[in-house]
């Protein structure tokens, strides 16, 4: 993936070809879901720019993804938008941003928004959930410095996950806050389409959006946010059904990102108005209250690694997915977690795939071969908190660059990914029908 530092020097070239009577909106994000427990600070070389290239090209590759940016792009082509990209940087979730990272990228956004010519409004792409290391809300105060460049009247429309963790000061701030509705996040580009309509219509006085939001005293682990089943799934549902109010034009309920230690992490409402706060307000708290309702029914019982395990092998119906909660990558662990590994070697469990980011290990594999012998300790390296590195011995497989396509519509409707030198291991005990195989990546993916 290239990086932002090189990529800087790069976007000043693109610039849009503005139509007359069509609203001119910035496109500039900077997404970062923040694990407050990792000790790894997220660094600007951790970060990555999206498409990137002459506008057609970037416009294209944003068409044919599934995405937030997707659906700006769509947004714009469906109410009449000129969109003009800025800086839309992400990195892959880890610890909080390094005060410096953070400093420069937003500085540069705020930047690159400012010389954007006759500017009539600002569509922000934010996670939510961005921690760094002086400010709890980072999402919030790229807003504030947003709107202190721009002032009070022009329209800025922000999106975030579904695992944000909303203040009170961003929803002051913006002109409205939309959030992804469905976890898996398979709604991306619905959402980007819907705050295109909205900063379409601010932006020709059409709408004149006002916003209320309502947070519940509890916090919904993320066992519990799977939106197509009990207990959200009313509640999503019910988010929807407003919507079909013209009054209302967008009603979030966000889960919450449980991993960032900060003040306001847990479930929200947002519920954005077409000048009418009371109505905001209102429907705001209900969900809030729908939410609230369901706190007694979060109760977990999940199985440790051996249990698990134990259960998978001497189960009938395959295949059977063993999830380490205390290791998800996409909220900011190490991805390198040995706790099932351990359990599958021990119990001597066949026919199994485990994914380890472990690039020292991916490195060796790579020298070694195709075909080559391979032993030696993975996962367990980046701290203490996902168990000890594991011995294992096997043959090198098969090698890969990591670099892959998404096509279908999965987690944030993302289609280019790059894990890096990846390697697969065919682990020591497989059979010709019950392969057991490590992938070991060199990026957390």
């Amino acid at each position: 993936m290239r990086r932002v530092v090189l990529l800087l020097l790069a976007l000043p070239l693109l610039a849009a070809v503005p139509q007359a009577g069509r609203p001119r909106i910035a496109v500039g994000g900077i997404a970062h879901e923040s694990n407050s427990f990792n000790p790894a600070k997220t660094l600007l070389e951790d970060f990555a720019l999206r498409p990137t290239g002459p506008l057609p090209q970037i416009f294209d590759q944003w068409a044919k993804a599934n995405d937030i940016c997707s659906g700006y792009v769509e947004g714009a082509r469906k109410y009449g938008l000129d969109l003009v990209p800025t800086l839309i940087a992400a990195a892959t979730p880890k610890g909080p941003v390094a005060a410096d990272a953070f400093e420069t990228l937003t500085t540069e956004l705020v930047r690159r928004l400012r010389a954007v010519a006759k500017l009539d409004g600002i569509l922000l792409d934010l996670h939510g959930a961005l921690v760094s290391e002086r400010y709890p809300h980072g999402d919030a105060e790229i807003v504030r410095r947003v709107r202190e460049a721009f002032g009070p009247a022009l329209p800025i429309v922000v999106t975030h996950d579904f695992h944000a963790n909303v203040s009170p000061e961003i929803v002051r701030l913006s002109t409205a806050l939309v959030t992804y509705k469905e976890n898996p996040h398979v709604d991306t580009r619905e959402r980007g389409v819907q705050a295109a309509r909205i900063i379409a219509g601010a932006a020709a006085g059409k709408l004149r959006p006002v916003q209320a939001l309502a947070k519940p005293d509890m916090m919904y682990n993320i066992v519990f946010q799977y939106t197509r089943r009990e207990p959200l799934l009313p509640i999503v549902q019910e988010s929807r059904r407003l919507e079909a109010n013209t009054k209302i034009l967008a009603c979030s309920v966000a889960g919450g990102y449980q991993y960032a230690d900060v003040a306001f992490m847990g479930p929200s409402v947002v519920v954005v108005t077409d000048g009418d706060p009371a109505l905001a307000e209102r429907e705001a708290k209900r969900l809030a209250g729908m939410l609230w309702a369901t706190r007694d029914r979060l109760k977990l019982d999940l199985p440790d690694a051996a249990a698990a395990v134990r259960r998978a092998a001497s189960g009938d119906r395959f295949p059977v997915i063993l999830v380490d909660m205390g290791d998800n990558i996409g909220g900011g662990s190490a991805g390198d977690s040995t706790f099932v590994l351990s359990e599958l070697l021990a119990q001597k469990a066949s026919g199994w795939v485990v994914v380890l980011a472990d690039p020292a290990a991916a490195a060796e594999a790579a020298r070694r071969g195709i075909g080559a012998d391979f032993e030696g300790l993975v996962g367990g390296k980046a701290d203490r908190l996902h168990g000890e590195p594991v011995r294992v011995r096997g043959t090198v497989k098969s090698l890969h660059d990591g670099r892959f396509l998404e096509t279908a519509v999965r987690h944030g409707g993302q289609r280019y990914y790059d894990q890096g030198l990846t390697a697969v291991i065919e682990v020591e005990g497989s059979t010709r029908d019950l392969q057991s195989l490590l992938m070991l990546t060199t990026r957390r993916q």
